[in-house]
């Protein structure tokens, strides 16, 4: 039965009420369940969308085009976007009169396509679980010749993901937001935080669930990448401005273990002439993983520390880990108030990096409220302006979702979202306390983190070539997934040896790549590691002091040439920070990245689709990242237009592949004229 109910299209058939209903410009949200009513769970769209009303057509024959090609059946359009729905429940969609996505369905339906048979395949296939949820999966028909982006960061070589298959889970270095954009003019939004996978195969693409009450996507039509994004940033969420005082260069490694440590780096700094708009203090500066709080042995004063690093024109952040260990002096209080994550079967255990820990359950209000309160008395109220919410997928010893439980429900049906909830935490805490213009790091996100204030990295990547080159894509798709704060780990965080030659160029290669990123981060674990630790009496086994830390990370500990080219790059960092003010504006605007896929600048120009080692930074800069150890020269490709390399002064014509020089002080970059 198909009725109009609140300017949706309801279908009912048997146990499934299917509902289609206008969600902002040119956008339609889709839901089916197999329950009486739906649970109205907004997950990832969160943000007021203006009422549209939506054109809605019965089949009673009136108002029948001739452009719809199935007869007998409900349409709904919102402005570019028009679904149409066969008796039997067959969804296809248009942008305009064109076909973009249809389901996959292999069941005898008169109404709908020549694909139809008896192999009895359905689109939306609900199967039960013990408990009362189902097992989803929602299927489509591939379209020849689509090229897929986005969905946030894998840590594969593709920028295009047609023809992968990607899990639809946070793991440390894996950000899954399922929001794909599609070269059809179309995107795509999951929406649902559910552990799953998705196939962008060649015969279909297949959305899978492990655990869920319900069907929920969401689905938009544009005529360009920049108005498809818009169209989701709308309704999930924008960066407020990232403003200029952050865009200049941080600096971090793998741990200071000292205030002092802290303050003798930043004063070499302001010695050098070099202003650091950010200084990282990061893991185990604690006691244990849940006390939140500096070892006093090590870090006596951090007021008076605070106190002269923002003399300095420095804001100060720290790590924080939602891993809370058994022995730490909050674990048995938030136990016995049901603020930690639970275990379904077996040991009571999540986490096991130094300590037997359970995970703060970020799902529940009430934990959430309670560990910003530890954080604003310990931190906060010292000076600490930002926090580095680290391990924040949450990182787990064995990641069985099956066994781990949060008050929200069960990790299965609802674990994706954890990092934009942990996220939530701090942004929240930090507006009540009157912080303003602030700005967190996470190593995860899910769809909508980017409203809190939240800087992503990619997590604890290789010192390799490899992971630098993925790290472009990377950047790339997390832009069109809606995240246009992005960094990264300049030299990769793990095995760069700082002895090595190799290593070293890499390292420069990185930093000039970091130069042109969102965020110019310095950071990373070098080895050897053959520094002894600080702690007194070893018997103590826990604290910063008996912990391992990695080399010297600064750009002097690398020798003078490279502290020469890095201090360039520094300084060309300084000279372009009031245009990226400017991108950044824009971006919370606009919704648009920051770090741009060629293609999204120029949708036109059919070879940009293809590019995936090249980029824009906002608008007017072309940037060229030098991807391969040894290299001193590669081919850039110029959209039309005139370009001038911005280090040579050269002026060159477009719409052609130029090879140009790339001496190894500096990467090829370009301004449009």
């Amino acid at each position: 039965m198909l009725k109009i109910e609140d300017n949706a299209i309801i279908l009912k058939k048997g146990n499934e009420s299917l509902r289609i209903e206008a969600w902002g410009k040119d956008s339609l949200r889709i839901r089916s369940t197999l329950n009486p009513t739906f649970r109205e769970k907004l997950h990832g769209l969160t943000e007021p969308v203006e009422e549209i009303k939506a054109e809605i057509r019965l089949p009673d024959g009136k108002g029948e085009t001739k452009q719809n090609p199935l007869s007998s059946c409900g349409v709904i359009t919102n402005g570019r976007i028009k679904a149409c729905i066969s008796q039997n429940g067959f969804l296809s969609f248009y942008k305009g009169d064109k076909l973009i996505l249809q389901e996959h369905f292999r069941c005898y339906d008169s109404q709908a396509t020549k694909h139809s048979c008896c192999t009895k395949v359905t689109a939306r296939e609900f199967k039960g679980i013990p408990g009362g949820a189902y097992k989803l999966t929602v299927r489509f028909e591939a379209n020849d010749d689509e090229k897929i982006f986005g969905m946030g960061q894998y840590p594969i070589p593709y920028l295009d993901m047609k023809g992968c298959s990607l899990e639809l889970v946070q793991r440390n270095s894996q950000i899954s937001i399922p929001f794909a954009l599609s070269s059809l003019g179309y995107g795509f939004l999951w929406n649902n935080p559910a552990v799953g996978q998705v196939s962008f195969a060649k015969n279909m693409t297949e959305w899978k669930a492990e655990c869920t009450q319900e069907m929920d996507y969401w689905i938009t039509a544009g005529d360009s990448p920049a108005e498809i994004v818009a169209n989701y940033t709308a309704v999930t969420g924008r960066a407020p401005v990232l403003t200029e005082d952050y865009l200049g260069f941080w600096q971090c490694k793998l741990r200071y273990r000292t205030q002092e440590e802290v303050l003798t780096v930043a004063r070499k700094y302001k010695e050098l002439g070099i202003h650091l708009d950010v200084i990282v203090i990061d893991f185990f500066h604690w006691p244990r993983q849940g006390d939140w709080c500096f070892d006093k042995e090590y870090w006596p004063d951090p007021k008076a520390m605070c106190d002269e690093l923002h003399a300095m024109g420095t804001k100060v952040m720290v790590s924080v880990w939602p891993s809370v260990d058994k022995k730490c002096s909050h674990y048995y209080e938030m136990l016995d108030k049901g603020y930690l994550v639970r275990t379904e079967a077996g040991s009571n255990q999540t986490y096991d990096f130094n300590g037997d820990c359970l995970t703060f359950d970020a799902t529940n209000p009430e934990a959430r409220e309670y560990l910003w309160n530890i954080c604003k008395k310990n931190y906060a109220d010292y000076g600490i302006d930002m926090f580095w919410l680290d391990n924040s997928e949450p990182d787990y010893n064995v990641y069985d979702f099956s066994n781990y439980r949060y008050q929200l429900g069960s990790a299965l049906e609802c674990s994706n979202i954890y990092p934009k909830l942990y996220s939530q935490t701090f942004y929240e805490g930090m507006k009540a306390a009157g912080k303003k213009n602030f700005v967190n790091l996470e190593r995860c996100a899910w769809v909508g983190s980017q409203k809190y204030s939240q800087v992503i990295w990619n997590g604890d990547i290789q010192s390799s070539w490899e992971c630098l080159a993925d790290s472009v894509t990377e950047g790339l798709n997390m832009g069109l997934a809606g995240i246009p704060w992005w960094t990264t780990d300049i030299g990769g965080f793990m095995w760069g040896n700082v002895e090595d030659l190799a290593f070293k160029e890499l390292l420069l290669r990185w930093f000039q790549f970091g130069t042109f990123s969102p965020v110019m981060r310095l950071h990373g674990d070098r080895d050897p590691h053959d520094i002894p630790p600080l702690d007194k009496d070893p018997e103590r086994g826990y604290g910063g002091g008996y912990l391992f830390t990695g080399r010297d990370n600064e750009i002097w500990s690398y020798g003078e040439e490279a502290q020469k080219i890095m201090t360039e790059q520094i300084k060309l960092r300084e000279k372009i920070k009031p245009y990226l003010a400017e991108v950044m504006k824009e971006a919370s605007e606009k919704g648009s990245p920051v770090m741009r896929t060629m293609f999204y600048q120029f949708p036109e120009d059919q070879h940009c689709w293809l590019l995936k080692d090249q980029y824009m930074l906002g608008s007017r800069y072309l940037v060229a990242p030098v991807l391969h150890l040894g290299e001193r020269e590669r081919s850039v490709y110029l959209p039309k237009g005139k370009w001038e390399n911005i280090h040579t002064g050269e002026v060159l014509e477009g719409a052609r592949t130029v090879t140009v020089k790339a001496p190894i002080e500096y990467i090829p970059v370009f301004k449009g004229l």
